[in-house]
């Protein structure tokens, strides 16, 4: 065992590269979770992007088209999830879980022919002196441009639901759906948008592991990340902050195991690649110990299905 083999500087920048996808899906759920909508498809539309944008970059050789097309194919996927749950009522749950197993069943059948095919490099921002210098240029100016894109996803997310009436407005369809409708708010439309959003960004987080994590095609390469952002996003007691935190710790987790592998800790391998799951239940049970405080910070329509004649 040598520990003295995990350099911290690449520790904790290798943290924030490993964090964007979820962090990019979470933020995208919080948006939708805080309009009332419980969409449990994230992991769907996050392969579903995966697989969309790696086919588009290695079709057109244009890492950045695939981004953009990986998020049309995510708010594709979450329309269809819009349309069952706004428009034709169908249970939330239930959609989300059959959005989900969709999602992992087409994009297996759409990369088929991509198995064994290596994508466009995506390059990192090119930021000059500011890379080069010692410590913090590695660990803040040597990014991929997705990795300062989620980040600033967060900043606007917090500002758009803090100080801006469309904020305002998708909070009170979120808290309360049937005084927003009275108010004469679109209930349905203000949700769309959401789900339409939140799919974008599971989209993107999905190329982003397709394409500069694990630059290849794997069916099922999410592993179970779209289930940790929904994880996160009530680990963050639905705050934009919050969720960049604990995107970061899981990250951090998921990183700092690896590392610990190749450094040959004495420790079975099984058990340090289950370690970042098992931390995220750990959390999620010490915060539903307290169910009044939960309850307080969750949006009081969530999971609710309005319907305007009610």
């Amino acid at each position: 065992m040598d520990l003295s083999s995990i350099n911290p500087v690449l520790l904790v920048a290798s943290l924030m590269v490993a964090s964007t996808p979820i962090l990019l899906a979470a933020i995208g759920e919080l948006v939708v979770e805080k309009s009332g909508v419980l969409n449990l498809g994230v992991e769907g539309m996050m392969i579903v992007g995966a697989v969309c944008g790696f086919a588009t970059a290695v079709a057109t050789g244009s890492p950045a088209l695939g981004f953009v097309v990986a998020a049309i194919g995510g708010a594709v996927l979450s329309s269809l999830f819009g349309v069952l749950t706004q428009f034709l009522l169908s249970n939330q749950v239930a959609t989300g879980l059959a959005l989900t197993l969709f999602g992992l069943g087409i994009s297996a059948l759409m990369g088929q022919g991509y198995v064994g095919v290596r994508p466009p490099s995506s390059p990192r921002l090119d930021l000059g002196p500011l890379s080069d210098l010692p410590v913090v240029g590695r660990i803040l100016f040597s990014h991929h441009p997705m990795v300062y894109l989620s980040l600033a996803l967060v900043a606007g997310v917090w500002w758009f639901l803090r100080s801006t009436r469309g904020g305002l407005v998708l909070r009170a369809v979120g808290e309360s759906h049937d005084a927003a409708h009275a108010l004469g708010y679109s209930v349905v439309t203000v949700r769309f948008a959401a789900i339409l959003f939140g799919g974008a960004c599971a989209g993107l987080g999905g190329a982003f592991l397709s394409l500069v994590i694990v630059p290849q095609w794997t069916e099922g390469m999410t592993a179970g990340q779209g289930w940790i952002a929904l994880a996160i996003v009530v680990f963050a007691s639905w705050r934009p902050w919050r969720v960049l935190i604990g995107a970061y710790l899981f990250g951090g987790v998921t990183v700092l195991q690896l590392n610990l592998q190749a450094a040959g800790v004495a420790i079975p391998v099984e058990l340090l690649s289950m370690s970042p799951y098992l931390i995220t239940i750990a959390v999620l049970v010490i915060i539903s110990s307290d169910r009044s405080r939960a309850a307080l910070n969750a949006p009081a329509s969530l999971g609710r299905v309005f319907h305007a004649s009610k």
